[in-house]
């Protein structure tokens, strides 16, 4: 028999490529839908994986509804990539991110341990919890120093994990992801923001584009690599935390010339920092070491962020001549 998952945060970026994933090893895929989330559906459409995925009634917010969920559908592993995930906006809502994002994790787990504890639990953690950290290169024994409301709550629900995992024994694992992107990057997020701007921009549609720090590096991978670091997780006989990043660490100014560069533009003419998008409190480099994934789990990234760029900007070029053909 196929096993079942279930996947919270299905209609996200990581959702969608991980969905894909367990849909190629015959996996039966079960996504969490808030009622109240307007139609959120487009990237698995655009995978075209909507019609095989069977999406169920929940909230990370309301136990009962997790606790329903895990005795109907007898899942074997649930992926807890719900949230709410944009930095900028937890800021604006810390309260909402406190609860959606650490404690739905918690809702969770708490629910898992209640029906099936059995079930193998996948946490995502963020590299937003290093934050200001000291060290150069970030590994699973870095100290943890949040700069966001966003980075605080994933770091509570992250110890949570930890504290389910040990207390009660349950198969419960963290995946602290570095930055990772693809085609299907939410365009709030800077580096579609980015890519974005550079196909509107190459089309006549666009005339500059204003960021904040072009300072700020971050360590850059694909969603698609790193959706499968989560899976080889739950297949491991004991549990633990992971660090998944690609070991380079890239500038948003040099990202923005990689991008501007596959339209054969100079990023210089259209780019500019802006006050306005700049973070009440920056992280200036964030960079991760991925070696104990790569000895235990056997995972490293594949995609190198010249051929990810090349992929959002290709995807972006379509959809903004197809938005001109309308």
């Amino acid at each position: 028999m196929s096993k079942r998952a279930l996947i919270t945060g299905i209609t996200g970026q990581d959702g969608a490529y991980l969905s894909e994933f367990l849909l190629g090893r015959d996996y039966t895929v079960y996504g969490l839908l808030a009622r109240r989330s307007s139609d959120t559906k487009w990237r698995l459409r655009e995978l075209n994986i909507l019609d095989r995925i069977e999406l169920i009634e929940g909230d990370l917010t309301d136990l009962s509804s997790l606790a329903r969920a895990i005795e109907q559908f007898k899942f074997d592993e649930v992926y807890n990539l719900g949230a709410q995930s944009f930095v900028s906006t937890s800021w604006m809502q810390p309260i909402l991110t406190g609860y959606a994002t650490g404690m739905g994790a918690v809702h969770l787990l708490e629910a898992i341990r209640l029906v099936n504890p059995k079930i193998r639990f996948y946490q995502a953690s963020s590299s937003e919890m290093f934050g200001n950290a000291r060290e150069p290169l970030i590994n699973e024994e870095t100290r943890f120093y949040p700069r966001s409301p966003y980075g605080a709550a994933k770091l509570y629900a992250h110890w949570m994990t930890v504290n389910y995992r040990e207390s009660f024994g349950m198969h419960a694992t963290s995946g602290i992801l570095f930055n990772h992107e693809s085609p299907l990057r939410g365009i709030e997020f800077v580096t579609r923001k980015i890519t974005d701007a550079v196909a509107r921009i190459k089309l006549g549609k666009r005339r500059e584009l204003q960021l904040g720090n072009l300072e700020a590096k971050r360590d850059w991978g694909f969603a698609g690599d790193y959706v499968q670091a989560m899976w080889m997780m739950l297949q491991q006989p004991e549990p633990a935390d992971y660090v998944i990043a690609t070991g380079r660490s890239t500038s948003v100014r040099e990202f923005c010339d990689l991008a501007f560069r596959c339209v054969d533009l100079d990023y210089r003419k259209y780019v500019s920092s802006d006050a306005r998008f700049m973070r009440p409190a920056e992280i200036d480099v964030l960079l991760g070491d991925a070696s104990n994934a790569k000895t235990r789990l056997g995972w490293a990234a594949t995609t190198s962020l010249e051929t990810l760029v090349s992929m959002m900007v290709e995807a972006d070029l379509r959809r903004v001549r197809q938005e001109l053909n309308h």
